[in-house]
């Protein structure tokens, strides 16, 4: 009998081991969004996103067969502190003090943080508020992010800024064409040796013949 589709629903993905999680399954707040297979090479992923107020309304979007190392953050909002006033304490935040939050168009928000599809970030990288992140992009370890990453770009440092480009434009293209996180498991299961492929000028050659 054939074995049976992976399971994007499965928290402990790999056989015998308790340190990687996919990490859709494990969520339980509403404004983070996790596609299938992106994993985490950790547990417990919702303590690594920080200063995430509920009344800030951003959120966390991560798209599918994402890669994110161990040790990885990703800084929400509510880090921001108001610039535009004498001072910077966040009053509103905390217990007892007479403040109310003040009205959204005064507070620095960025927006929410999207990553893409099949984007690998290294341990220890520092995602900040409002940053996204395109598809196939590589975040090297330790990097601070703070801008937008274009598709299947490596960027690397703090701040983090483009090393190069992972392929030429015309590949990048028919990869983001492609789409291949949005295909049907059985389908991207047959696409493995294509994708596994480390010569890329021929995986561009069978993407243009598959009439991208």
């Amino acid at each position: 009998m054939a074995d049976k589709e992976p399971d994007p629903e499965v928290v402990f993905p790999v056989p015998h081991n308790r340190t990687v999680t996919y990490v859709k399954p494990t969520i339980t707040r509403k404004n983070i969004l996790v596609g299938d297979f992106t994993y985490f090479s950790d547990v417990d992923f919702e303590s690594h996103v920080t200063h995430h107020y509920d009344f800030y309304g951003d959120k966390l979007i991560i798209g599918k067969f994402c890669q994110i190392g161990k040790g990885v953050e990703f800084i929400m909002n509510g880090a921001n502190h108001q610039m535009n006033a004498v001072s910077t304490f966040p009053f509103y935040i905390f217990e007892k003090w007479n403040k109310s939050v003040p009205p959204l168009d005064v507070l620095p928000l960025k927006g929410d943080t999207i990553i893409g599809n099949d984007v690998w970030i290294g341990q220890k990288v520092t995602i900040l508020p409002g940053v996204q992140v395109g598809d196939g992009a590589i975040i090297g370890a330790h990097s601070v992010v703070g801008s937008p990453v274009e598709p299947y770009a490596i960027v690397a440092g703090n701040p983090a800024k483009l090393i190069r480009k992972r392929f030429d434009d015309e590949l990048i293209g028919l990869l983001l064409q492609l789409r291949w996180w949005d295909l049907p498991v059985t389908e991207i299961n047959t696409l493995i040796p294509l994708l596994s492929d480390p010569h890329v000028e021929a995986v561009k050659k069978i993407l243009l013949h598959r009439g991208l």
